[in-house]
């Protein structure tokens, strides 16, 4: 059987398991297991991949594309995402701003990019990762900040000067970023895997292998996708793998010479999940706002869970797909064909919801016509 078929199906597999567990585990131990993923399998399996690769200067790069990616993505979210969502519903575009940006990659990208491409490859995307973490992390509760008090009943800018020194030192804390300035020190002088200690090396090791079927586990529980803006959340996140899928074909044929793993890499790391903290944000300042009695709310909190919870399992699908038919990915064309491809479905939705309420308002104006006429002939009747 081929490779990449095989792998897919194992994964299609445990995931299917994580869907049958979804009626033995409550919601709320879900964080639990999140918990354990982010803060102990997720930064093992990252401090070996780094602890594998030659400390270079040119890596640097991975940050700042990852960065560059997502201030692209902010300005095609404002002029194009938002293009379909009416003028009145403004909480739902600030909504959509500061969730279809952001990346998380940790949950959604991380472990095929393991399973498929290796230990270097995920190494280079842990790195890639610094840079979408300052966008979701700081710039983006900047962007929610402004909103707030562009709109606010109190001033509160002290309050938010703490909140960015807080957001910088989790920046710092957080187990993954942790993982890799350790792993970096370790590199600059001179470790390696090989030369840490036994013990060390083992433990790392051995928490490693959890990962990759603890995430496809939660993907499967953790899917519960809420009906009602189901068509609206799916058109959206179609069009931003559209584009994305587009900005990848872009670079690639600027740089033609990229080896395979890394075409791949840059293909399915911007497919990633919405981050979670662009929500957290949000809550933030909803909280902040009640405080206020605040009547109507910067953004729409529940559409924010819609789309969370949609996002998961359709970034999944997508980097699954990606690896499963690689030779079809690492082509530029077909990139560029399916993302317009992507982006022209998109639209389809709200196509046909514009053309039905214009048969809509034109049934009703010959209606009124209509009326009107047969209103007028039973006066003349009258007279």
């Amino acid at each position: 059987m081929n490779f990449a078929l095989q792998n897919t199906l194992e994964l299609l597999l445990i995931i299917g398991l994580g869907l049958l567990l979804q009626k033995k585990v409550a919601k709320q131990d879900l964080k639990g297991v999140k918990v354990i993923i982010l803060s102990v399998a997720l930064p093992a399996v990252i401090f070996v991949a780094l602890l594998k690769i030659k400390l270079d200067s040119s890596l640097l790069i991975f940050p700042l594309l990852a960065l560059a990616f997502n201030l692209v993505m902010l300005l095609a979210t404002k002029y194009f995402l938002n293009s379909t969502i009416s003028k009145e519903e403004n909480s739902k575009k600030r909504t959509i701003m500061m969730l279809m940006p952001s990346l998380a990659p940790g949950l959604s990208c991380f472990p095929f990019i393991a399973i498929y491409l290796g230990d270097d490859s995920l190494a280079l995307a842990a790195l890639a990762d610094v840079g979408n973490k300052i966008f979701v992390l700081i710039l983006l509760y900047m962007l929610a900040t402004h909103w707030y008090h562009k709109r606010a009943l109190q001033d509160l800018k002290p309050s938010t000067s703490s909140k960015l020194k807080g957001l910088g030192l989790a920046l710092i804390k957080e187990p993954i970023n942790m993982v890799i300035i350790a792993g970096l020190l370790l590199l600059s002088f001179g470790f390696n895997l090989d030369s840490l200690p036994t013990f060390i090396k083992d433990t790392a090791l051995s928490i490693k292998v959890i990962m990759t079927p603890l995430i496809l586990l939660f993907i499967g529980m953790a899917v519960r996708i809420k009906s009602g803006e189901f068509g609206l959340i799916l058109s959206l996140l179609t069009r931003r793998a559209g584009i994305t899928f587009c900005l990848s074909a872009i670079f690639i044929l600027l740089f033609p010479a990229l080896s395979t793993p890394l075409i791949l890499l840059l293909v399915v790391f911007p497919q990633s999940s919405c981050s979670f903290w662009p929500f957290a944000h949000m809550s933030a300042i909803s909280s902040m706002e009640e405080e206020d009695k605040q009547t109507k709310p910067t953004f729409d909190i529940n559409f924010a869970v819609n789309i969370l919870a949609l996002s998961l399992p359709f970034s999944t699908i997508l980097c699954i797909g990606i690896f499963s038919f690689s030779d079809f990915f690492i082509n530029p064309a077909v990139l560029l064909l399916i993302g317009f491809g992507m982006i022209v479905v998109s639209f389809i939705p709200y196509v046909i919801e514009k053309i039905k309420k214009s048969k809509a308002s034109e049934l009703s104006g010959q209606f009124n016509t209509y009326a009107g006429i047969d209103t007028h002939s039973q006066t003349s009747e009258k007279n």
